[in-house]
């Protein structure tokens, strides 16, 4: 079969598979095509495809090379080590990966405001936000299932209500939908970046300026796949953390600074990347700062504030400070206007 033959055949598959997907994208997987670009040659497959899709890690491409979906000219890669020589045309099919119903659990739940529309919590540090491999129980959405009756189903059955996310050791404040109607007004909210988010941190060191602002783009790691990094503009997406020093501590003989961060864009690992990026890595965090003597990274949403999406008022929240960040010696008030029990006044 000669290769333009091949190369028609990818091409047919890729237009019948992308009709496909406009029916059902948990049946089939979403599709990729690239040509490799000339100054790829000699280079390997999967740290191609690492470039063409950072929102996969190395692992989980090189595991799609070895069950076939992957395509290379027309033909399943061979290895994910395989060499490139410029010219190939690469198609590469998600494997599908069939949701599954999150289960309620009765799991404490700390929550700062209820009404019909929408919940804000204020979510403990180690629990994870919405069922995934490794975390099938246990997390926020199992917990809400238990909680109440309605929740919205924009997020799909393994995230019910889920507009927006924590990592798991940060604690503190997140809404959540309770119907479609809400998660959508909130989701345009936080695309348009109309949402106040502001957070405190613990970092390591002593800052030479007490305020700044970060404006980094932020992507994949061009090693650590698991790693975030700041990188060139053409590579990540553009990221802004506005910060400033609140005070001063030293503990077991470590310097720390008490930070509070405001995000304007909500990127993965975007505080724990940019206080790094300024040398000043957060206390607990192994990845990116060190662990120390504290159990987390002493990372804390703080307050967070947005418009109703039912009424259009205005609304803000503040969640307390966790034990584990008061017993180093950080204590804050609330901005006037806002109760520490959450409440806006």
């Amino acid at each position: 079969m000669s290769s333009r033959v091949k190369l028609n055949q990818v091409a047919s598959a890729c237009k019948t598979a992308q009709m496909e997907n406009n029916g059902s994208m948990s049946s089939i997987g979403t599709v990729h095509q690239a040509s490799v670009p000339s100054g790829h040659a000699g280079g390997r497959l999967d740290q191609f495809l690492c470039g063409l899709l950072p929102a996969f890690s190395r692992s989980q491409l090189q595991e799609w090379v070895r069950v076939g979906a992957v395509l290379v000219n027309g033909e399943p890669a061979p290895k994910p080590g395989m060499k490139l020589h410029g010219g190939e045309l690469i198609y590469v099919k998600e494997p599908a990966q069939e949701p599954l119903a999150a289960q309620a659990e009765a799991l404490p739940l700390e929550v700062l405001y209820e009404d019909s529309d929408l919940l804000v919590l204020n979510k403990a540090a180690g629990m994870v936000v919405h069922p995934a491999v490794g975390n099938w129980s246990g997390t926020v959405v199992n917990a809400l299932l238990h909680h109440c009756e309605d929740l919205s189903g924009e997020g799909g059955e393994e995230r019910p209500g889920i507009v927006h996310r924590l990592d798991k050791e940060t604690s503190g404040c997140l809404v959540v939908a309770k119907n479609d109607v809400a998660h959508r007004g909130l989701s345009a909210q936080f695309a348009g970046r109309e949402v106040l988010k502001i957070y405190m941190a613990i970092a390591l060191g002593r800052f030479k300026e007490a305020k700044g602002s970060v404006q980094a783009a932020i992507g994949r790691h061009p090693v650590h796949r698991q790693k975030m990094a700041v990188v060139a503009e053409a590579r990540g997406r553009s990221a802004r953390t506005d910060w400033e020093v609140l005070g001063e501590l030293e503990v077991k003989g470590t310097a720390l600074s008490i930070v509070q961060c405001r995000l304007f864009t909500g990127r993965t690992h975007q505080i724990r990347v940019h206080m790094a990026h300024l040398g000043h890595g957060l206390l607990g965090d192994s990845v990116y700062g060190r662990k120390l003597f504290v159990e987390r990274q002493m990372l804390h949403a703080w307050q967070l504030g947005f418009s109703h999406p039912a009424t259009g008022v205005w609304m803000e929240f503040i969640s307390p400070l966790p034990e584990d960040m008061q017993a180093l010696g950080v204590s804050l008030e609330a901005p006037r206007g806002v109760k520490t029990d959450g409440k806006s006044v």
